[in-house]
């Protein structure tokens, strides 16, 4: 699948699917679809959310897609940096337009203020020690206005700046951002992202509420490992690190 392809090249409008992930997992298999490929679903019937849970979102309202890439480059310790570095991009785009109090919540939501406004899934297939290629899903909220029951604290960019968007446009953009940050991955050391991630975490020197393994404790974020285990001091201790954990938020 090696390709010089930006990412958002080939770009692909697909008007309604089960998932977008699926589809390009799909198409990759079948060697249908080369490094920088996007997939943009109008409409997911069964989007794909972090830890299994389901994206919901109105049909043509808000950014659903799915980029191919190919991490041939990197090494499979690296799946933490891909991560930062789409959660960094989506950052850069979401903040050029809601301006102030964008943060990315550990591992990779787009929050404004204490509201989310995205998320991203990234897929990693992986063969012994080569990492093949990642299938990266991102879901921003743009021109919704009304959310599901049970949706907690979403927030889109109209609800933000009043302002109704072109959401093609607004995709290419963002696939924009993530070449950037694609590049960077490729050609900064690994400490430069680590740092920007780190310094734009949600709650960052803040305490913060969590849960892990049903006990409950508050404690202060303190930024991210490079393997990307989120560090919390309690008490005034050194900052633990913990690979997963759950937020309990208000």
């Amino acid at each position: 699948m090696p390709s010089d392809n930006p990412i958002g090249e080939p770009f692909f409008e697909l008007s309604e699917v089960e998932s977008s992930n699926n589809y390009a997992m799909q198409k990759v298999q079948a060697h249908l679809a080369v490094h920088g490929t996007t997939w943009f679903a109008h409409f997911q019937k069964a989007g794909k959310g972090q830890r299994g849970k389901e994206w919901k979102a109105e049909p043509s309202q808000n950014i659903m897609l799915s980029c191919v890439v190919e991490p041939a480059l990197l090494s499979v310790d690296n799946q933490f940096l891909l991560n930062a570095a789409v959660a960094l991009a989506c950052h850069d785009f979401f903040k050029l337009y809601a301006v102030d109090k964008t943060s990315i919540k550990w591992p990779n939501d787009i929050y404004w203020e204490d509201r989310k406004a995205g998320g991203v899934l990234i897929e990693n297939v992986l063969s012994g020690e080569r990492w093949r290629y990642s299938i990266i899903g991102i879901g921003i909220n743009i021109n919704q206005t009304l959310f599901p029951v049970g949706v907690r604290n979403p927030v889109s960019l109209k609800q933000i700046t009043g302002k109704t968007y072109d959401i093609i446009k607004l995709a290419k953009e963002l696939c924009i951002s993530l070449e950037t940050r694609w590049q960077q991955l490729l050609l900064l050391p690994a400490s430069h992202l680590l740092k920007e991630y780190s310094v734009h975490l949600y709650k960052l020197n803040q305490s913060a509420n969590f849960e892990k393994n049903g006990n409950f404790f508050s404690g202060i974020i303190r930024g991210v490992t490079k393997t990307g285990e989120l560090l919390i001091s309690q008490d005034n201790h050194a900052a633990t690190s913990y690979s997963t954990v759950n937020w309990v938020l208000p």
